[in-house]
């Protein structure tokens, strides 16, 4: 009598095909440009629980960003906050306000966390 083995759960769900077919190259990674910013203004949205208006100083010019943090973030406590811009995506208009990137940010839970830094970092510099 021969007894069957259990099969043990795949321990590395990235390990799995259709995880495979959503990894990219390295080439299709590099053209995502992405910035350290400095957060030089931020203000709600009118008329959104979502999104707050910010202008990003990306070291060669100030960007203007529409981003859905405002349920995480109060615009006051943005204001000089270092912040991950992807800077080489086309305008978008996001409530009649023209957004010119996008800024980074974990999905935790309900709510947004942006990605920032803990050491000083030169605003435009690349991220790698």
């Amino acid at each position: 009598m021969s007894e069957e083995k259990p099969k043990a759960p795949n321990p590395d769900p990235a390990a799995t095909p259709a995880a495979e077919d959503s990894r990219i190259t390295i080439e299709e990674f590099a053209r995502v440009e992405m910035r350290v910013g400095q957060v030089v203004e931020a203000q709600k949205v009118e008329g959104s629980r979502k999104l707050v208006r910010v202008k990003v100083d990306i070291g060669t010019e100030v960007r203007q960003v529409v981003a859905g943090i405002a349920e995480a973030y109060d615009p006051a406590v943005l204001v000089n906050r270092k912040v991950v811009l992807v800077v080489n995506l086309k305008p978008a208009r996001i409530m009649g306000i023209e957004s010119n990137g996008m800024i980074v940010a974990a999905s935790d839970g309900a709510k947004p966390v942006l990605a920032t830094f803990t050491e000083e970092v030169r605003n435009g510099s690349l991220l790698r």
